[in-house]
């Protein structure tokens, strides 16, 4: 009779929420990986998974829910999840410029190494021994990810896929049970997002679980054993690689359309509803709101009209003062000009001055 184990659960996420005021940015969302499985975080931008990420490594303390390893509740401390045993890598690449590419991943050891400071400071024989054990054990990882030939490099100088792969070498020398990739194959060409697959396989087959949030949905769909997909920061979904493409919410949710019993839905229902009782509201009384209306628009009409009116009631008076004269002025007879005597011209007066010469020199 053969007897099936049940797969230990790694990581069990229960009732993460995170808050940022009034913004809920993850809501009451539940996962679980178990040990050598590889799950696939999807959703859309602004769906919240590297919130998520950040409140399982301890980055963000999360406002409701639990995060526990292996049955352990983990400590809201990034350095003390990572002796824990989950590691991370992140969206944008964190490495040090400057530093080569063998001290990279030997800044990586320091959560499995016990030399203090004294022990540095001094290096006696047990600080040496130690130091050879993490540059054996770091080259042993530059190896597994093909980059042992340029631990003399500075990381700054490595093209952009080969820095990926060596911020994951840098995770893994923490000796971690759960790897966390946050878009490992961003701004990769398809050859280099195929050398990463391979190299999550190799990964998950020295029995570190993995759990990845990717855009690329080949990639993942290809990699993951289950996937859970984040709508608003709730899960929606999760299942099989299978089951999530096919799920019509998915589908809807990457293209925008709302979908029945979709995140936020609640919401909007309640927002509705506000207006639809204002709309009623003002529906029950629109005599009283309409009287008032035009009692306020009349009297607003008075107080305006008010120096207008006035001016022109002082002008109407004005003009029927003086209508009598101009009436008497039209009644008046017109002067006949036929009948009026001429009145003599300056030639005639001149004439007569010269008669009136005239007569004085005939009476001389």
């Amino acid at each position: 009779m053969t007897t099936t184990t049940a797969p230990s659960p790694v990581l069990e996420a229960t009732g993460v929420t995170m808050r940022f005021g009034g913004l809920t940015a993850v809501r009451n969302v539940d996962l679980t990986v178990n040990a050598g499985e590889i799950v696939g975080l999807i959703g859309p931008n602004g769906a919240g998974k590297t919130t998520f990420f950040n409140c399982l490594t301890g980055l963000y303390v999360p406002t409701e829910g639990k995060v526990a390893y292996k049955g352990t509740v983990l400590p809201p401390k990034p350095h003390l999840v990572t002796s824990a045993g989950i590691a991370r890598t992140f969206q944008n690449i964190r490495l040090f410029a400057n530093m080569t590419v063998l001290e990279n991943v030997l800044v990586g050891r320091h959560t499995r190494t016990k030399e203090g400071l004294w022990s540095a400071l001094l290096r006696g024989p047990g600080f040496r021994k130690a130091e050879a054990a993490s540059r054996e054990r770091a080259m042993e990882l530059l190896e597994f990810i093909g980059l042992a030939h340029k631990a003399d490099h500075l990381s700054r100088n490595l093209p952009y896929g080969e820095q990926r792969k060596l911020e994951i070498a840098r995770a893994m020398a923490s000796e971690p049970g759960l790897l966390l990739l946050d878009e490992p194959t961003a701004g990769m060409n398809p050859q280099e997002t195929r050398a990463t697959e391979e190299l999550v396989f190799a990964i998950r087959d020295r029995g570190i679980a993995v759990l990845v949030i990717e855009h690329d949905m080949r990639f993942i769909f290809n990699l993951s054993d289950r996937v859970a997909c984040l709508v608003q920061g709730e899960k929606l979904v999760e299942g099989t690689s299978d089951v999530v493409q096919g799920d019509e919410r998915v589908i809807a949710a990457y293209l925008g359309t709302p979908f029945e019993g979709a995140p936020g839905e609640e919401e909007l229902a309640e927002v509705e509803a506000a207006e639809a009782a204002g709309a009623a509201k003002a529906d029950e009384t629109p005599d009283a709101v309409t009287t008032d209306t035009e009692e306020a628009a009349d009297a607003e009409d008075t107080a305006e009209a008010t120096p207008a009116e006035e001016a022109e009631e002082t002008t109407e008076a004005a003009e029927t003062e003086e209508a009598p004269e101009a009436e008497g002025t039209a009644d008046a007879p017109e002067a006949d000009d036929s009948d009026a005597p001429e009145t003599p011209a300056a030639s005639d007066d001149s004439d007569a001055q010269g008669s009136s010469t005239s007569k004085e020199g005939n009476a001389q």
